[in-house]
């Protein structure tokens, strides 16, 4: 079971983004990576490219990039703070619940 999905509201707990909250845009669970919308955002030079149905602007593009999972905490939408997840199993299936207040993600 994840802890962090994509979509889930985080807060980042290390690095130059500390204490930043986001949501989150993509998962890479085998690599154990995320990314989260407006932090990690790094630049970019692109140059421009000649293609038949016209060009791609070139110039300096700012983006995010991804990180380890590990650094983000997922914030329960019960109690709105940063929280660790548990899981447990209902009506045959698994859920995440938060160990704070108890409530099922």
């Amino acid at each position: 079971m994840q802890r962090v999905r994509k979509d889930d509201r985080v807060k980042v707990l290390s690095g130059k983004d500390a204490g930043k909250e986001g949501r989150v845009v993509r998962v890479w669970p085998k690599e154990g990576r995320v990314m989260v919308e407006g932090v990690n955002v790094q630049t970019k030079h692109r140059r421009l490219q000649r293609t038949r149905s016209g060009g791609t602007e070139g110039g300096i593009v700012h983006e995010e990039a991804p990180f380890d999972a590990s650094n983000v905490m997922p914030i329960c939408e019960q109690c709105g703070k940063a929280v660790r997840v548990g899981s447990r199993s209902v009506d045959g299936g698994r859920v995440r619940f938060c160990r704070a207040c108890d409530s099922e993600f």
